[in-house]
């Protein structure tokens, strides 16, 4: 009886470890080119406070802190570094102009602590 409990405690053991460091606790991604850890992993070890992790899709995609909204201003920040104009955010949507041109950027919570940040991907022309 011992030796049985002793079996299934390891193998629970095993399986949390490798649940744990695949990141299965967290939700998927809206994007498939890139792991829950890689996502992760950029982010942590980078120093500025938004990353792009994956241009998928005709889209570059980013993540950042939530940090109580102020990943807003990041994101503002960094369009309007490109000469965007930010105009106003509905929603999720943030929409910038550059002259004629329009440009949306969308943002979708991803954990409680960060968020995924979708940018058409000529934005940067």
């Amino acid at each position: 009886m011992i030796k049985r409990l002793t079996i299934i405690s390891l193998i629970a053991v095993i399986l949390g470890t490798y649940a744990y460091s695949r990141k299965f606790y967290l939700p998927t991604l809206p994007i498939e080119s890139v792991s829950k850890k890689e996502v992760l992993q950029s982010i942590n070890k980078a120093s500025d406070p938004i990353v792009k992790i994956a241009n998928e899709d005709e889209h570059d995609w980013f993540i950042t802190r939530a940090d109580q909204g102020e990943y807003r201003e990041t994101l503002k920040e960094m369009i309007g570094d490109q000469g965007w104009v930010f105009v106003t955010q509905d929603g999720s949507g943030y929409f910038f102009e550059k002259g004629d041109e329009k440009l949306i950027v969308t943002t979708k919570m991803w954990t409680g602590k960060y968020v995924m940040v979708k940018v058409p991907q000529d934005w940067e022309e």
